[in-house]
């Protein structure tokens, strides 16, 4: 899964290293990042929020997946190509599971006609998410792309989704706290389970190396 090309084993080794990093932060990161947005979303009845967090989570199995994968390949060379692919069609039932999850909600929310409250600890999450995470997505994709590997550059497109769930999430929520629409979060909550979606039909078909390979071009 993977073809280091002209690099020397020195090099491999601090690049598989650099991405080991990254994935613990990732991991690190989105569990604080899903704590903090499922207790706020719920707290203030926001279903956009709580599926965003619900999506913070699954960012912190495919980085643990890395992460596992990583830690083996320093230890011995090698990982087990087997449980890796399995792994990931775990990974990409958890999307259909968030995007069934979402859907309900946000179906449920439009009927009751009850609208959420404002919350800034929210807003400043999803800010943070913002700024932070493509930077860390930047950071995967050139490790990704120098080691040539097709697990790290998947968890790199991941991480940029995420970046637009981040995006999709903010502006529902800072329209409804500036116009008071109840309807902009259940709205908002579709696009989670349209992006949850895209990213599990991707990982279950493998084809999230194939989309990055065709962004470099």
């Amino acid at each position: 899964m993977t073809a280091t090309g002209e690099l020397d084993a020195v090099e491999v080794e601090r690049l598989t290293r650099r991405g080991l990093r990254l994935a613990r932060f990732t991991v690190a990161y989105n569990v604080l990042e899903g704590a903090v947005a499922v207790t706020a979303g719920l707290l203030a009845g926001l279903v956009s929020v709580v599926g965003f967090g619900v999506d913070s989570a699954i960012e912190s199995i495919a980085a643990v997946l890395v992460a596992v994968r990583l830690s083996a390949r320093l230890r011995d060379g090698e990982a087990d190509e087997r449980k890796e692919r399995l792994t990931l069609k775990a990974v990409a039932v958890t999307f259909f599971v968030l995007a069934a999850y979402v859907t309900v909600e946000g179906v449920r929310s439009l009927l009751d006609g009850q609208p959420p409250e404002s919350s800034p600890v929210a807003i400043g999450l999803l800010v943070t998410s913002v700024v932070v995470m493509p930077v860390l997505a930047a950071m995967k994709r050139d490790v990704g792309r120098r080691l040539k590997d097709d697990l790290i550059l998947a968890d790199a497109a991941e991480t940029r989704i995420c970046v637009l769930l981040s995006i999709s999430t903010l502006a529902g929520v800072a329209l409804h706290a500036l116009t008071g629409a109840a309807w902009l979060d259940p709205v908002a909550a579709f696009v989670i389970a349209a992006f949850a979606i895209h990213e599990g039909r991707e990982a279950w078909e493998g084809e999230l190396v194939e989309d990055e390979d065709e962004d470099a071009r």
